[in-house]
Parts: C-alpha cells; sequence; structure tokens
C-alpha cells in the first residue's frame, strides 16, 4: 500500500455520562476526510486507548471502519504491545477490519536493536495487514536508529513508520535520504510536519489535523508541488499551532478546543489524564 497525505489520530469523545459519543465520533471522522484527510487512525495514543475498555476499543474501530468503507480511504488501526506474542494475536484481530495497522517499537522492554528487528520480523510473517513501525523513543524509552528502522523497511509487510523522534535528528536526516522502496516515513511530531515533508517525507499522523485538516493537506501539497514559498510560510504557522495543542498531555488541549467549538458534547478525559486548562485551550483556540 501507498502512503501519503495526511492521517488523523481521532480522539474518543465523552459524552456527560462519561460513554462514548459515537455519534460525535463518527461525526468528526467525517469532517476531517471532508477536508481531505486521506485515512483516519483509530485507536492511538490520541484515542485514550490504554484507558478503553475492550468493547469500547471494538466500537470505536467499527465506527472508524464504517466511515472509512463509505468514503473509500484508508483505515489505520493502533494495535500490538509490549512483548511479540500478544502482538501477534492483536495483529490477527485486525483481519478484515483494518488496511494497516499502527505498532509501537516495544515500550519498558527496551530491547536492543537487533530485539526491534526480531521483534518486527515476526509480526511480519504472521500479520494479516500491513504494518506502521511507530517510532516514538520518549513515549518506548527505545531509540531506533536509521539503519535499523531502514532494515524494518525492507520486511515485505512494513509499509512506513510514524517517526515521532522530538525534532529533525540526524538519524531523520539519514533515513529519508535513502528509503527501501515503497516505505514512507509519516511525520509523527506534529510542529516538525513541515520540516519532515520538505526533507521528502509523504505525509504524516497528526493529531493537531482535527483543526483545519484542509490546511495541513494543503501544506503537503505545496511542499510536494515545489511551492517552496508558500510551504514555508504555511508551514511555520501551522508548527505555531500544532505546539500549542501540545502545551499539555495529549489529547487534552485539543479536546478543549474542539469542544469549544461546539463539535463533541464535552472536553473530558479519562484519569490519569486530566482536562487542560482554560489558558491552554485559549491560547491554542487564538492560534486558530
Amino acid at each position: 500500500m501507498t502512503l501519503r497525505g495526511v492521517y488523523v489520530p481521532l480522539i474518543t469523545p465523552f459524552a456527560e455520562d462519561g460513554e462514548i459519543a459515537v455519534e460525535a465520533l463518527e461525526g468528526l471522522a467525517h469532517a476531517v476526510l471532508d477536508e481531505g484527510a486521506a485515512g483516519l487512525v483509530a485507536l492511538g495514543t490520541t484515542a485514550e486507548v490504554a484507558m478503553l475498555a475492550e468493547e469500547e476499543r471494538r466500537a470505536v474501530v467499527e465506527v472508524c471502519a464504517k466511515v472509512c468503507r463509505e468514503r473509500g480511504v484508508t483505515l489505520v488501526v493502533g494495535a500490538g504491545g509490549s512483548d511479540t506474542r500478544s502482538s501477534v494475536e492483536a495483529l490477527r484481530g485486525l483481519k478484515d477490519r483494518a488496511d494497516a495497522a499502527l505498532v509501537t517499537v516495544p515500550s519498558f522492554v527496551r530491547p536492543s536493536e537487533a530485539g526491534v528487528l526480531a521483534h518486527f520480523t515476526v509480526l511480519a510473517e504472521q500479520s494479516p495487514v500491513p504494518l506502521i513501525v511507530y517510532n516514538i523513543p520518549y513515549r518506548t524509552g527505545q531509540s531506533v536508529g536509521a539503519a535499523t528502522l531502514r532494515r524494518l523497511g525492507e520486511l515485505p509487510m512494513v509499509t512506513g513508520v510514524k517517526h515521532a523522534v522530538g525534532g529533525v535528528d540526524q538519524d531523520t536526516v539519514t533515513l529519508l535520504a535513502d528509503l527501501p522502496e515503497d516505505f514512507a516515513v509519516l511525520a509523527g511530531d506534529d510542529p516538525f510536519f513541515s520540516a519532515l515533508l520538505a526533507l521528502g517525507a509523504p505525509g504524516g499522523i497528526l493529531a493537531s489535523a482535527h483543526l483545519h485538516t484542509g490546511r495541513f493537506v494543503e501544506l503537503v501539497e505545496a511542499w510536494h508541488s515545489g511551492d517552496v514559498a508558500h510551504a514555508r510560510a504555511l508551514g511555520h504557522r501551522l508548527s505555531a499551532m500544532s505546539a500549542s495543542m501540545f502545551a499539555e498531555p495529549n489529547p487534552t488541549v485539543i479536546k478543549g478546543v474542539l469542544h469549544a467549538r461546539g463539535l463533541i458534547p464535552t472536553a473530558s478525559v479519562r484519569l490519569p489524564l486530566v482536562p487542560a486548562g482554560q489558558a491552554s485551550i485559549e491560547a491554542a483556540a487564538r492560534l486558530l
């Protein structure tokens, strides 16, 4: 599969009674696709997946799958964990339910890079759907270098990486300079989206693209068409807006802004997250 454009990792909106606001979730899914998103990501970190019960996770996937089927777009589902056996079982459960799986580098265990490669080799052999490696060292505690990422990209069922290393480091530059065939580097740190596009990334998985989705899509097209002046200016504006969305733990500010705009019924999050402060929400809203 070819990954290109903006993919939105949907939040999980909650109603006043604390249950999932299914209609609001479906409305958000359609709204970002109306503005040009290439697909949806269900059960990512932004969805508060760690705080969802199993039946709630199934409900979220069902809603997102329904919308993606109707719209003819890609559905990526977050799956996997810190050990290989349970990750294989989670991936098997995605057969006929998703187009690809977003799988983090094993967290907390902190295997060697050889262990990371062995982990994904097993997953690639047994997964019914293509894999997107989620490289996010500040959450997993495990850094994966360009050479290992390149070897992961050579695995037949690995189609890309969500790259979120907190900036644009040497490994990022090295990786984008020499990619395996049919392996996409998708930006995963929203404030650095424009920088990765400038280096050749085909798109990103971006929580802040819940807002002004069309502008993020416009940024992709500007860089890919060579309209550098417009891309640079728009990229700076979107970077500042994105940074404001992460002033407090994700997705608390995003939910606050969406609620303030009447797009979800509450700004509620589940413990151990607590709602964003009003000052953070207002600061983000001003940059919109």
